[in-house]
């Protein structure tokens, strides 16, 4: 006989669906891990996902927790607003589905029943950027930094990987005020061990640059290392800061890099137009640092339908990609 089925409930471990999305994608796992983390030390977690809990890994806190889990369906402006609902009661809201829906389909709600509001919802957009290659253009989110974060009152977060957002789901447990957490696939590999720490608003310098410095965040954080691993290594100075808090940004740490670099580069998974390449240019212009800003990601268009690898090699998001726009800024040839 087969299970019985109900909104709140997953499908059964045993469909391969479970067995072949985790197996392919074992990131997903961080998510759940976090708020099984955060309820078993009694914090009022709850979540929801609009019919994608093996997208976004869900369905493990839904196994763990089924009473705390709701299948909102093919609902997501619903989804958010009810999590607005939720929140009012004393709970603490984390809803997922992907971020072209959320941070784009539900900006309206997201403004005026969460962050007009005040309420503590957790919203969490992923297969983020062009992570859903073939989905093409209604599926890639490469907006969703400009939406969220002309949104008043509402804090837009892009971890690097796994671990970064785990601790950041786990940090953001008394936040006062909601969060737009943008991640990925759950393919991303991984930039920091299973100790990271995180706080909301602080960037992470891994290494300071002479030369130039690349401010990135998400997914182009690693190529961004990797790159400037190799350059390094042939006698450049290339540094790299990490900014996982796109609002409210580390103001500190991009003036402390302009004084130090000829140059500055962003990097995201992003429209440059109102992504964090424009978050730094504010923060620059407004103080009238005399630096110049190089803004990489895509460049205002509609991003092509491929598999996500290739999308990262063809818009130079990859550690090739990000080496060739490095040597190109500060002038030299790839070893």
């Amino acid at each position: 006989m087969s299970e019985t089925l109900s909104p709140s409930r997953p499908l059964s471990p045993n469909s391969w669906q479970y067995r072949e999305i985790n197996a392919k994608t074992p990131g997903l796992s961080y998510l759940s891990d976090a708020l099984i983390a955060l309820a078993e030390a009694g914090e009022p977690v709850v979540a929801g996902s609009a019919d994608l809990q093996y997208s976004n890994g869900l369905a493990k806190f839904a196994k763990r927790y089924p009473e705390r889990y709701i299948q909102f369906g093919i609902s997501e402006q619903n989804m958010v607003t009810a999590a607005a609902g939720l929140a009012t009661t004393g709970l603490k809201p984390y809803v997922a589905t992907f971020a072209s829906f959320l941070g784009l389909l539900c900006c309206e709600q997201i403004r005026m029943d969460v962050a007009y509001c005040g309420q503590p919802v957790r919203l969490i957009g992923h297969h983020t950027g062009i992570s859903l290659g073939f989905y093409g253009t209604s599926h890639h989110a490469t907006e969703d930094i400009s939406t969220m974060r002309a949104i008043a009152d509402l804090t837009v977060v892009s971890p690097a990987d796994g671990p970064q957002l785990a601790a950041a789901i786990k940090a953001s447990a008394h936040y006062p005020e909601p969060i737009y957490f943008r991640i990925g696939r759950g393919r991303e590999p991984d930039v920091y061990g299973p100790d990271v720490t995180f706080e909301f608003g602080k960037a992470i310098e891994h290494f300071p640059g002479d030369e130039i410095t690349i401010i990135a965040c998400g997914l182009p954080v690693h190529s961004a290392l990797e790159a400037a691993r190799k350059l390094n290594a042939a006698g450049r100075s290339v540094g790299v800061i990490d900014m996982p808090t796109i609002k409210p940004i580390d103001k500190a740490a991009i003036l402390k890099a302009a004084a130090r670099s000829k140059v500055l580069m962003t990097a995201e998974e992003h429209n440059v137009l109102g992504g964090l390449g424009s978050a730094v240019a504010e923060v620059l212009t407004e103080v009238g640092a005399g630096v110049k800003l190089i803004r990489h990601g895509i460049h205002d268009e509609y991003s092509l339908i491929a598999p996500p690898t290739h999308l990262y090699a063809h818009y130079k998001l990859d550690a090739a990609g990000i080496e060739d726009v490095v040597l190109s800024a500060i002038g030299g040839d790839r070893g």
